[in-house]
C-alpha cells in the first residue's frame, strides 16, 4: 500500500492536537507520546498549546503528569498512569549511552545506587546536594566523586545512574523548592510496577506508530536512542506500506489514511514532541528549513513554524515587562488567512505566558537554544 505525505502529515496533526485540541493535559501528553521538558517552560508551553484555555500554570497543577527521564534519557512530562509502561519499556533500554571507560559505573555500582535512591526518596523530596548526601551515607564515599563534566566543574559520580534509576521507577522531579529542582519517588504518587520488558515496548511502540506513523525501525530507534537491531523484532507481524519510496509499518489495525489535507498555521516551542518525533525529516522540514531549523537534521533546536503541518520558519521569543515580543521568521510567504491565523498564535502563545503579545516578521538572528 501506497500512503501519500499529505494524509501522513494531516493525521499527525490530528493526532498530537495540533488541529483540534485536546481536553485534558494528560490527553495531550499521551497524544505526543510524551512531551519533552527538559527546558520545562518549552514542555509546559507545548502541552497547553493542545488543550483549550490551559496555561504553563495549570499543566505544572496537574496531578495526573510525572516529570521525569523519558527516551533518549531526557526529562519529559508523562501521564503517571502510564509509568508501567515507560519504566519496563526505558530499563530494558539501559547500557545504550555510557560515560567513557576511566570514570564509568560498574554494574554493581549502579544497583547500589539506584537501591539508594529508592530507599532515600520513599520518604521525602530531596534536592541533588541532599540526595548526595543520602547516596554517599547508603554507598560509600566513592559515589561523590566528581567525575560527570558539567557547566561548573564536575557533577558526583552517582549521578550518572539518576536517569537508570528514573527508568527504574525509583526517581522523579518533585515539586520546586525555590528555584531548586528537588527529586522525588514516584511510587510516593501511586504505587505501580514496570510491565515486564517485551510487553512495554511493544506498548510503547504502538503508542509511538500511533502518533507519529509510520515509521521505520530506526526512526524509533533514533527516537528511544537505542540500536535498530534492538527494536526490529517488535515489528514482527506488524502492518507494512510504502511511504516516500520507503517501508514503513503503522501500529495493529491502524493503516487507515483518509485523504485529507493538513491546514493551519502553528508555533511549537523549542523541542516540541511533534517535530522532534517525525520523520522523515527532509519531508518535515523542506528545502531550507531542514538547514535553519535543524542542527545536522536533528530536530528541536529551534522554536517552529509550522504551515499546514509542515516546519516553513523558525520564531523567537523575548518577555519584557509584561509583553511578549515574538520574531517569526517565515520561509513561506504569508497570505492575509494565514497572517491572521498566526497573530491568533500569538496571541494564544502570550495567554499561555500571561503576558500581551507583540509580533514581527523578520529574521530570527539569535542562535540555538537562545
Amino acid at each position: 500500500m501506497e500512503i501519500g505525505w499529505q494524509a501522513v502529515v494531516a493525521r499527525r496533526v490530528r493526532r498530537h492536537g495540533l488541529g483540534e485540541g485536546f481536553g485534558t493535559a494528560v490527553e495531550a501528553v499521551r497524544g505526543m507520546c510524551g512531551a519533552h521538558a527538559q527546558i520545562g517552560a518549552a514542555g509546559e508551553v507545548s502541552v497547553a498549546l493542545r488543550v483549550d484555555g490551559a496555561d504553563r500554570e495549570s499543566v505544572q497543577r496537574d496531578d495526573e503528569l510525572v516529570k521525569t527521564f523519558g527516551p533518549r534519557g531526557t526529562v519529559h512530562l508523562l501521564p503517571l498512569d502510564d509509568l508501567p509502561m515507560w519504566t519496563g519499556a526505558l530499563s530494558a533500554l539501559q547500557g545504550s549511552a555510557q560515560q567513557p571507560e576511566p570514570i564509568r559505573m560498574t554494574p554493581d555500582e549502579i544497583d547500589q545506587v539506584v537501591v539508594a535512591i529508592g530507599e532515600a526518596l520513599a520518604a521525602d523530596d530531596l534536592t541533588v546536594d541532599e540526595l548526595t548526601e543520602e547516596v554517599v551515607r547508603r554507598t560509600g564515599d566513592w559515589a561523590r566523586t566528581p567525575t560527570i563534566p558539567a557547566f561548573q566543574g564536575a557533577w558526583a559520580r552517582w549521578r550518572q545512574a539518576v536517569h537508570v534509576a528514573a527508568h527504574a521507577g525509583v526517581l522523579c522531579h518533585g515539586p520546586m523548592r525555590g528555584r531548586l529542582t528537588t527529586y522525588s519517588n514516584p511510587h510516593r504518587l501511586r504505587p505501580f510496577d514496570p510491565m515486564p520488558a517485551d510487553k512495554a515496548l511493544t506498548e510503547l511502540l504502538h503508542q509511538y506508530l500511533y502518533s507519529y506513523g509510520p515509521a521505520t525501525p530506526q526512526q524509533f530507534a533514533r527516537w528511544l536512542k537505542t540500536t535498530p537491531t534492538t527494536v526490529k523484532p517488535y515489528f514482527d507481524g506488524l502492518p507494512q506500506a510504502t511511504l516516500a519510496d520507503q517501508t514503513v509499518w503503522c501500529a495493529p489495525g491502524d493503516d487507515d489514511f483518509p485523504d485529507e489535507r493538513a491546514e493551519g498555521v502553528r508555533l511549537l516551542p523549542y523541542f516540541d514532541a511533534y517535530g522532534v518525533g517525525s520523520y522523515p525529516r527532509e519531508l518535515l522540514f523542506p528545502g531550507k528549513a531542514f538547514e535553519r531549523a535543524t542542527a545536522r537534521g536533528q530536530a528541536g533546536n529551534y522554536p517552529l513554524l509550522l504551515v499546514d503541518g509542515i516546519v516553513a520558519g523558525v520564531w523567537h521569543q523575548k518577555k519584557s515587562g509584561r509583553t511578549l515580543h515574538v520574531t517569526v521568521e517565515a520561509l513561506t510567504p504569508l497570505n492575509r488567512r494565514r497572517r491572521k491565523l498566526l497573530d491568533a498564535q500569538v496571541d494564544r502563545l502570550a495567554a499561555i505566558l500571561g503576558a500581551a503579545p507583540s509580533l514581527t516578521l523578520g529574521e530570527v538572528t539569535v542562535g540555538a537554544h537562545a
